[in-house]
C-alpha cells in the first residue's frame, strides 16, 4: 500500500492530550463517542475530591464551587460562538445527560406554547434524538410533517420544505450533519424558509460539533444541542437558546423556582457539577490548539480531517463490491464520518474482522433507522461506519484499510 503524506497538524502534540490513544487501539468511532481529553478527566476527578458539595451555601467549599460552576458555564457557552455571531450569555446555556435528554426537555418546555393543529416539521435524516420528542407531542394534537430524504442526493433538500411549511408551522427540527452520512446540511436556507411562516428552528449539532466551529446565533437558530462526549469531553450535553427561544420556555424545575434563568428552567434537579467543571477543559484545549498552530482551531482540524476522509474514500472507490452511503468525495460539506455497505459481506461480519485488528469502528443504524430505511437498506443490518476525528493519523488510516482489505 502506498505511504500517505503526513498532514500539517502537530499530531504528536494533539495525541499527547488523549490518554486513550496510547492503549493499543485505533479509535475511529468518534460519532459514537470521542476519546476524552486528559485535562477533562483530571478536572472532573479534582472537582469530586475537593468540592463534593451542593451550591448556594455561604461556607467556603460551597462558595468556591459556585464560582467554579459560573466559570465553567461561561467557558462552555463560548463553544457556541467560535464560528462567529454574538456570544451566548451563560444563562441561556442548559446542561443535561445527553442531547436526547435535553431535546426531550425542550419539547416539554415548549408544549404550553402549542395548540392542537399546530405543526412541527421533522427530518427523516435525523438521529432519533431530534425526532422522538416531537412525535410524542402528537398525543397533544400536534401534527408532524415529514421532511423526506431525496434518494438521489441521500439528504433532505431545503426547497422541499416549500410544500411542508404553512401558517400552522411552529417548529422545524433538523440535523446540522448526518451521523450516518457525514453530510452537512446548510441551516441558512432552512432557517430563512422557516422565518417566512414565523416558525422556529431546533438543530441537532451532535455530528457537526467535533469537526466545525459553531455559530447558531449567526445562523438564526433558536435551539442548538450537541453532546460533549463527541467533542472530547465527559458524558453530558449542551443546549443553547436564542433570546426569543429562551423566552418561550416553560419552567420544568421546582414550582417555587417559577422565574429562574432560561437554562435553569431546563435543568430540573440542577446539572452534573463535576462534569461541567471537567468539560470546561474542552474550550481550553481548542484555545491551546489555536495558539500552537496560529490558525483558528477548527480550520486546522477540518483541513486534517479532509485529508483523512479523502484517503478512505479514495480507497473505497477502488472496490467494486462496496457502495459508499453518502458523498463519495471529500469536500467542505463532507465530514470524516463514512458509511458503506458491501455486496459480499454483512456489516457485522466486516466490523468483527476489523475488531480483530484492534481498530474500533461500528455497524448498525446509529439511531437513524428511518434514514436507513429511506435509503433502501436493511434496518437491522444498517451500514459499516468509520468515524474519525482530528487525532487520527494517516498511519492509522493505512492500518484500517489493510484490515478492510482482509475483511472484505
Amino acid at each position: 500500500m502506498t505511504r500517505l503524506d503526513t498532514a500539517a497538524l502537530d499530531l504528536d502534540w494533539v495525541r499527547g492530550h488523549f490518554p486513550a490513544l496510547q492503549g493499543g487501539w485505533v479509535l475511529m468511532d468518534n460519532a459514537g463517542g470521542a476519546a476524552t481529553l486528559e485535562a477533562v478527566a483530571a478536572r472532573t476527578a479534582e472537582y469530586m475530591r475537593r468540592w463534593p458539595v451542593q451550591l448556594g451555601a455561604t461556607y467556603g467549599p460551597s462558595a468556591e464551587a459556585g464560582e467554579l460552576q459560573a466559570r465553567a458555564r461561561t467557558a462552555l457557552a463560548g463553544l457556541f460562538s467560535r464560528g462567529g455571531g454574538a456570544a451566548l450569555p451563560p444563562e441561556r446555556l442548559a446542561m443535561g445527560a445527553a442531547t436526547t435528554s435535553l431535546l426531550s426537555r425542550l419539547a416539554r418546555a415548549l408544549l404550553p406554547t402549542l395548540s392542537p393543529g399546530d405543526e412541527i416539521v421533522v427530518s427523516e435524516a435525523d438521529h432519533e434524538a431530534n425526532i422522538g420528542p416531537w412525535l410524542r407531542l402528537q398525543a397533544h394534537g400536534i401534527r408532524i410533517r415529514w421532511w423526506r430524504v431525496r434518494p438521489d442526493s441521500m439528504r433532505p433538500e431545503a426547497e422541499d420544505l416549500d410544500e411542508l411549511l404553512g401558517p400552522r408551522t411552529r417548529l422545524v427540527c433538523f440535523t446540522h450533519a448526518s451521523n450516518l452520512l457525514g453530510s452537512v446540511i446548510d441551516p441558512r436556507p432552512v432557517v430563512a424558509r422557516a422565518r417566512t411562516v414565523g416558525a422556529r428552528c431546533c438543530v441537532d449539532g451532535v455530528a457537526y460539533a467535533p469537526h466545525r466551529a459553531l455559530a447558531p446565533a449567526e445562523l438564526g437558530i433558536d435551539w442548538y444541542a450537541f453532546s460533549l462526549y463527541k467533542v472530547f469531553g465527559p458524558h453530558c450535553a449542551l443546549l443553547s437558546c436564542s433570546a426569543d427561544g429562551a423566552a418561550m420556555l416553560a419552567n420544568l424545575n421546582h414550582e417555587w423556582m417559577s422565574a429562574p434563568a432560561p437554562a435553569t428552567r431546563l435543568e430540573p434537579g440542577a446539572w452534573p457539577y463535576e462534569l461541567a467543571w471537567g468539560a470546561a477543559a474542552v474550550p481550553e484545549y481548542l484555545d491551546a490548539l489555536e495558539t500552537r498552530h496560529g490558525q483558528p482551531a477548527f480550520d486546522v482540524i477540518s483541513a486534517h480531517e479532509r485529508t483523512l476522509t479523502a484517503a478512505v474514500l479514495d480507497w473505497l472507490a477502488t472496490r467494486r463490491d462496496v457502495r459508499v452511503i453518502g458523498a463519495a468525495e471529500a469536500g467542505p460539506d463532507r465530514l470524516p464520518t463514512i458509511s458503506f455497505v458491501s455486496a459480499r459481506k454483512r456489516p457485522g461480519e466486516i466490523v468483527a474482522a476489523v475488531d480483530a485488528a484492534r481498530i474500533g469502528i461500528r455497524h448498525g443504524h446509529f439511531y437513524a433507522p428511518r434514514l436507513v430505511a429511506a435509503l433502501g437498506l436493511p434496518r437491522d443490518e444498517g451500514v459499516v461506519r468509520i468515524s474519525m476525528a482530528h487525532y487520527n493519523t494517516l498511519g492509522e488510516v493505512e492500518q484500517l484499510l489493510q484490515a478492510l482489505e482482509a475483511a472484505l
